[in-house]
């Protein structure tokens, strides 16, 4: 492998000095229970890389897992921050309205998909958003029960948690939890069962989902379904179409709310402005946050008129729900898209990660399935193709030589060994192929180091 690198240079072992120094400060005075994917410290980010404090220099494929999808520091999100903050930081728009509130909600309303009437909220972050959310369904439809999927990510606040699927770490010793939250299956078709087709075993789990409304929950009580058109944290698995469609059309049969929570899949990552245009559905009611704002925190929710408009005047909203600097930046990004094709990038880089991963699955039988919809692509990794158990410790093992050689890259799955592609959709050819590049030598390392501890 060549080692020359033009854009990744990390010129030791990591932590460096300075990283050290602040390491030792962190642990002092912050909680161990917010983890931290690499033992470095920003000092500069721009475009697809971040440069650490000790002069490291990384390609990131990580984005803040997917808020970044026009890239670090982008010059006219920047330039947009700097000139409202010139003019007023925070009236709070529950005390005084501002123009940039009215203007991101009218945009969003137009960005969301479906040519009926539609209304937004903007709030604080995902988590904020889904929670909103649940609070409209239940009161347009005066029911209480909440339907989400097995492996799904909602959030880590008391509700959002409870929707959540994954255990350990997001809820193990956190109970009790909400009330009437209920788990539906969710196709993983690389994980089928032996000898069943795809289209057999998705047929399966909509028969699943279907007695799901005799066995666990009545559908009369159910306010809402809320469903990732791509699971993210659950390991970047795609909705099936067959799988959404028949979920939408026995939401439609019963009165039951569909919600797309389009948070990590959002604003280009799919290749589309959100993942749920891919499948022709149009939802009540869809969360949006992340890439949004290019790492300013602001979330929406953004639905059906006649549903947004149930809960009355001061039923909703938060001090800093809307901020103006998060309005500010969430414009510039939504003309970024536009001007500069964001969604079309997100489709062509999707297809330039998987044309190099099957180009390594032809080397490693440790690569079990290559997925994913548009940019949002992973690579599951396995001790045996045959036998498909999950192979965490290699996964953790290549995003360790990866970090080690200037490379960002995080994990994702039930198991922990799926890795996860999140760059911004502004890295160029270039990086890419570089940041590819130290994956593969990553990769290598990491098999090697593993066969010699075996």
């Amino acid at each position: 492998m060549n080692m020359t690198r033009k854009f990744a240079k990390v010129t030791g072992a990591l932590p460096g000095p300075k990283s050290k120094a602040l390491l030792e400060r962190r642990q002092a005075a912050v909680v161990k229970g917010v983890s931290n994917g690499v033992p470095s410290f920003a000092a500069k980010a721009e475009g697809a890389l971040i440069t650490d404090v000790d002069g490291n220099t990384f390609i990131d494929f990580v984005g803040a897992i997917g808020t970044m999808n026009v890239g670090h520091c982008h010059p006219k999100v920047k330039e947009a921050i700097h000139k409202q903050v010139d003019e007023y930081i925070h009236p709070g728009f529950n005390v005084m309205m501002y123009e940039p509130y009215i203007e991101l909600c009218e945009k969003l309303i137009g960005l969301a998909p479906g040519d009926h009437e539609k209304q937004a909220i903007l709030l604080n972050s995902g988590a904020e958003a889904v929670e909103n959310a649940v609070k409209i369904a239940r009161k347009y439809t005066k029911r209480t029960g909440i339907i989400s999927f097995s492996r799904a990510y909602h959030g880590r606040t008391l509700l959002t948690m409870t929707m959540t699927s994954k255990v350990k770490p997001y809820k193990y010793e956190f109970g009790p939890f909400a009330p009437e939250v209920y788990k539906a299956p969710f196709p993983y078709t690389y994980r089928r069962p032996e000898g069943t087709t795809e289209e057999q075993y998705i047929d399966s789990v909509i028969g699943q989902f279907e007695d799901f409304f005799v066995n666990d929950v009545a559908p009369e009580s159910v306010a809402a379904v809320i469903m990732e058109p791509v699971q993210g944290e659950g390991g970047f698995i795609p909705a099936p179409q067959p799988f959404i469609e028949a979920v939408y059309n026995i939401c439609k049969k019963h009165g039951i709310l569909f919600i797309a929570d389009e948070i990590q899949t959002g604003f280009g990552r799919t290749g589309k402005q959100f993942a749920i245009e891919h499948y022709n559905i149009v939802p009540d009611l869809m969360t949006v946050s992340k890439s949004m704002a290019a790492g300013v925190p602001i979330s929406a929710v953004v639905g059906r008129k006649e549903i947004m408009d149930a809960a009355g005047a001061g039923e909703l909203g938060g001090t800093y729900s809307g901020s103006p600097l998060g309005c500010a930046a969430a414009l510039a990004v939504i003309d970024i898209m536009e001007e500069e094709k964001i969604n079309e990038r997100g489709a062509a880089l999707g297809q330039l990660v998987v044309d190099r991963l099957n180009q390594l699955a032809e080397k490693y039988e440790a690569i079990g399935e290559i997925r994913g919809l548009g940019s949002m692509v992973a690579v599951e990794f396995v001790k045996d193709r045959a036998t498909k158990e999950p192979n965490k410790e290699l996964t953790n093992a290549i995003i360790t030589e990866a970090n080690n050689r200037g490379l960002l890259i995080i994990s994702a799955g039930a198991y922990g060994n799926v890795l996860r592609f999140l760059m911004p959709l502004v890295i160029t050819d270039e990086q890419v192929a570089e940041g590819l590049d130290i994956l593969e030598e990553a990769f290598e390392a990491a098999v090697s180091a593993l066969t010699v501890q075996a």
